[in-house]
């Protein structure tokens, strides 16, 4: 029987402490068959920790502000490709300290059509967005690509993709398209820009923008 030595426990333990104490974005790969409260934890509450960094120290999200309130109404249920680059900039403003989720949604070769074993992933988003902790919040889901291919090209991939999560979430979802904004970031938002081709960049970002609270006020 393999009795595991002592440097292999404490490394082991390292790890382990290591991924409990992280305090990135949440983060799911389609293969992990993410579920409905992971997601729904990940995007319900403003007292987990938001960004990477040294301290695990939990970090409240702001509210928005007037103007801030103003434009989100502005963008919601907006085409994806009618935002222009100041706006779905401004959207990146506004959602960097907001709770979030990374998933990683695969497609099929060079199209926006979700693969089927990306399926279960997406269907845990739906559930959660509609779920009675998140429903009637305001949630950007935006679309990312690796390095890989011209700016112009990856920034209609990472639109189209993002259209195609929405149209998925509102048809068979039931969740309201009003609620959601969708945009594209094509290969300018790179999670790893030190291995700009790794799949990892390819992924679908889910944003709590406005919190249904905060919406209602």
């Amino acid at each position: 029987m393999f009795k595991p030595s002592a440097s292999l426990i404490a490394i082991l333990s390292i790890v382990t402490i290591g991924a409990a104490l992280s305090c990135g974005v949440a983060a799911a790969r389609a293969g992990d068959d993410v579920t409905e409260e992971q997601i729904v934890k990940a995007l319900a509450s403003e007292k987990q920790p938001l960004t990477r960094g040294l301290s695990a120290a939990p970090q409240a999200s702001p509210g928005l502000n007037a103007e801030q309130a103003k434009f989100v109404q502005s963008v919601r249920g907006r085409a994806t490709r009618s935002l222009s680059t100041a706006e779905r900039e401004e959207i990146a403003t506004i959602v960097k300290h907001k709770p979030k989720i990374d998933l990683e949604i695969n497609f099929d070769y060079n199209s926006a059509d979700i693969s089927a074993k990306s399926l279960p992933s997406v269907q845990a988003l739906g559930r959660a967005l509609t779920n009675p902790d998140l429903k009637g919040s305001t949630f950007v889901v935006a679309g990312h690509t690796d390095a890989a291919g011209g700016e112009e090209y990856n920034q209609g991939l990472s639109e189209r993709r993002a259209d195609s999560i929405k149209r998925y979430l509102v048809d068979k979802s039931g969740v309201d398209g009003a609620d959601l904004v969708t945009v594209g970031y094509g290969k300018s938002k790179l999670k790893d820009p030190s291995q700009p081709m790794a799949e990892v960049n390819r992924r679908v970002q889910v944003v709590n923008m406005e919190n249904k609270a905060t919406a209602s006020k």
